[in-house]
């Protein structure tokens, strides 16, 4: 069994896969001189750093907590919505048994169902709604979830710009091949990494316990290859090139998830006003500066100082993929902003399978 288990590693880690030509695994575990200067092994990317984000998702999810508890209840109710949960339905233990099996009933169940709890078809249809709406997050819910996620995606953004400013690779991005892969990682940079991977496994993790949304398993697959890609990129030594990724993706998501936020307390007008701005800001980042310098660098400007490699095109092909769901988001992004022409306003389509109660409980205010 060790020698199967042994034999699959060695598979799995080929360095004829990870590596360019004539670096080995063991490259890592010596000082390399780069431009006169010594690096420590220390001083790589090490891949038994990516277990650190597993623990500090934790940490992520308590602060989670902390923050939606004492900062944006409060907010929430000062900005006039209610605290008030949806009541459940009288208990009816066969109805309970027959949800937990399937929330949505065929006309055979319905009739069925009717019959062996004495119940007429409208008393039990009307049961299964109400059950089903007091699963629901209430609009409270839903702001303080979202106020979190836009204080961590604006605190991310101004730490990676503060990060970045004073790195070669951010004002030439061909710094991010010159001496490949031999790339000091900085502590900052360490940490950016590890911030984003504990925040992307956090949002995995809680997904499990949150309220269940109708794109549980569409955002479930975003955010575990999210994960793939950043331990990707970190285990080909292609750091700098990450961290760039990251700023250019980072700049769009605050401003959606405030428009919600406004969205939430009906403040329409500044809702709309700010998505304008996000979706602004998407397609200048994702149709404009990705393909032209993210993808244009690791294309064409790789080649003219890195031997190519298996991981290269693995990570290449997975960048065009990534374009070519920005451009399918974009056209949602289109149909959304089309749909909220006609309709007056921006909605949020994402979050729950069925209309909230309290949605309307506040009138316009902006």
């Amino acid at each position: 069994m060790t020698s199967v288990i042994s034999s699959i590693s060695g598979w799995f880690w080929n360095e004829d896969l990870w590596l360019p030509p004539r670096v080995t695994w063991d490259s890592f575990k010596h000082p390399q001189t780069v431009n006169t200067t010594t690096l420590y092994p220390e001083q790589f990317a090490q891949f038994t750093d990516l277990w650190y984000p597993v623990p500090m998702a934790f940490i992520v999810i308590g602060l989670r907590w902390l923050v939606e508890r004492w900062i944006f209840k409060p907010v929430g109710i000062r900005m006039g919505l209610k605290d008030h949960k949806r009541p459940f339905p009288v208990q009816n233990t066969i109805l309970e048994k027959t949800f937990r099996r399937s929330k949505t009933l065929s006309q055979e169940d319905l009739k069925k169902i009717s019959n062996d709890s004495g119940l007429s078809s409208l008393q039990v249809e009307r049961w299964f709604r109400q059950r089903r709406q007091a699963e629901l997050p209430t609009t409270l819910q839903k702001f303080c979830e979202t106020g979190w996620r836009w204080m961590f995606y604006t605190s991310i953004l101004v730490y990676g710009f503060i990060c970045l400013w004073d790195k070669s690779w951010f004002w030439n991005i061909r710094h991010c091949w010159y001496h490949y892969p031999f790339h000091q990682v900085e502590q900052d940079v360490w940490w950016y990494y590890m911030l984003e991977l504990s925040f992307y496994w956090s949002l995995s993790i809680s997904q499990f316990f949150d309220v269940k949304r109708k794109d549980f398993w569409e955002m479930f697959i975003h955010h575990n290859t999210t994960i793939a890609l950043l331990m990707f990129s970190w285990t080909t030594h292609f750091t700098r090139m990450g961290t760039l990724i990251l700023i250019v993706h980072d700049c769009a998501d605050h401003l959606l998830e405030l428009a919600k936020m406004f969205r939430y307390a009906s403040y329409r007008k500044t809702c709309d006003a700010i998505f304008v701005v996000f979706s602004i800001v998407w397609v200048v980042t994702r149709c404009g500066v990705y393909p032209s310098w993210i993808l244009y660098s690791t294309l064409y400007d790789a080649a003219r100082f890195i031997e190519f490699f298996s991981a290269y095109f693995i990570f290449n092909s997975l960048l065009v993929t990534l374009q070519f769901l920005h451009i399918l988001w974009t056209y949602f992004l289109f149909k959304a902003i089309h749909k909220a022409l006609a309709k007056g306003g921006v909605d949020d389509q994402r979050s729950d399978s069925e209309p909230s109660d309290d949605e309307n409980e506040n009138e316009p205010k902006k």
